[in-house]
């Protein structure tokens, strides 16, 4: 299911502190960079914390820009995003000035934790179902400063469920995450976060007992990929993005990212009224984009995407068998321009795993089937159906002439 566009958000000292051990908030960036924290706030569905930050900082996540909250208003969305924290235990303080400043806010807990919050009079909790209701949960709180939802999740957190029922329950298609370093380090570890924003302070920490960004563990294989950098002031802000498909037939954000460059590829292909317009981009697992192809590439009018991609690798290279195909529409099963359909080229090559965003339908072959033949052969077949419409667009000529 689509989960929301998670971005990380965290300021750090040149050493990989978020804070020191003294008794107020160390303050790590500038009045610009919190411009620019501001302005991000302003343009996704929601923030969310986790416990410690919330005991620790007491922050208000709040859009402090009139303009910007006049502008989500204008765009027909809520003054502030919903506020969202996760805690296990349900040790909340009812205080906090979370619950007290902007609109709406969401607590996701176990059923422990949801026992634990009902007695502080928070709110009601409304168990989540596995077909989300059309709505949010019943809320409570105070109607001035926005309802609370307590949503537990079951005996145990599940960050792809609460992710899940942010999408579908909440609507939340963008969410910020502000921390803490623990959290961040979940997300990160469980491949769910789509984006890191990282602003590098000029200064160092130095002690052992203050908080870090990252934690130890196992994260995605491979470097991410930098997208942005720049100076605000004193401090430089980085993003960057995963690259490393995800495992099996689970998808993560950076399976998105190379369909989502397959489907640009599939608008390079010189048009055809005769055959698919498709784009294949193949990488391997520690993310490295080994080749990528689009139909008729190179003044070959039959060629398919897949085909011209593949052509590009050396069949020895021991990283195929690692690899995932990218295609913007399911690969070939049957085909009458050459003796291999993709589908089998794929599996010649040694790829198990093939990432697609549209079934292919009848036009050209009747009951085509390319996932089924993979699947047969044991490789891994995920289909995301977010991404058909781009998929399509390239080749609407096809579509209206059948009508």
């Amino acid at each position: 299911m689509p989960l929301p566009y998670v971005l990380l958000s965290a300021a750090v000292s040149l050493d990989g502190y978020l804070d020191d051990t003294g008794p107020d908030r160390l303050l790590l960036s500038g009045p610009a960079d919190f411009d620019r924290v501001d302005e991000v706030r302003a343009s996704v569905d929601a923030i969310l914390v986790g416990a410690g930050t919330l005991r620790a900082d007491n922050p208000r996540l709040l859009v402090n820009s009139p303009e910007r909250r006049a502008a989500r208003i204008a765009a027909g969305r809520p003054e502030y995003p919903l506020k969202v924290t996760v805690s296990a235990s349900g040790e909340l303080d009812p205080r906090a000035r979370f619950w007290h400043t902007g609109g709406a806010k969401a607590v996701y807990t176990t059923d422990a934790g949801a026992e634990r919050l009902r007695r502080t009079g928070l709110a009601p909790a409304t168990a989540p179902t596995d077909q989300p209701p059309p709505t949010p949960p019943a809320p409570s709180g105070d109607p001035e400063t926005g309802p609370v939802h307590i949503v537990p999740l079951g005996p145990e957190l599940d960050w792809h469920r609460l992710l899940e029922h942010l999408h579908d329950v909440f609507g939340v298609r963008r969410l910020m995450v502000e921390g803490g370093g623990t959290i961040h380090t979940q997300l990160l570890q469980r491949q769910l976060a789509d984006e890191v924003q990282l602003v590098l302070a000029p200064l160092f920490v130095g002690d052992p007992a203050a908080p870090r960004l990252f934690g130890p563990g196992a994260y995605q294989r491979g470097r991410l990929r930098l997208v942005e950098t720049r100076a605000i002031e004193d401090v430089v802000l980085m993003r960057y993005e995963p690259t490393a498909p995800g495992p099996g037939g689970r998808a993560v954000p950076a399976d998105r990212h190379w369909l989502r460059i397959a489907c640009e590829l599939a608008r390079l292909c010189p048009p055809s009224a005769t055959a698919f317009s498709v784009g294949a981009v193949v990488v391997a697992a520690d993310g490295t984009e080994l080749a990528r192809g689009h139909s008729r590439e190179a003044g070959d009018p039959v060629a398919h995407a897949e085909e011209a991609a593949l052509a590009k690798i050396d069949p020895a290279d021991p990283r195929l068998p690692g690899a995932t195909v990218y295609s913007s529409l399911e690969p070939c099963a049957r085909r009458a321009s050459r003796p291999r359909p993709c589908a089998r080229l794929i599996l010649d090559a040694g790829v198990r795993r093939v990432v697609t965003a549209w079934r292919e339908p009848d036009t050209f072959v009747e009951a085509a089937d390319g996932a089924g033949v993979l699947a047969d052969a044991g490789a891994e077949v995920i289909v995301l159906p977010e991404f058909e419409a781009a998929a399509r667009e390239p080749n609407r000529h096809l579509e209206t002439g059948r009508r």
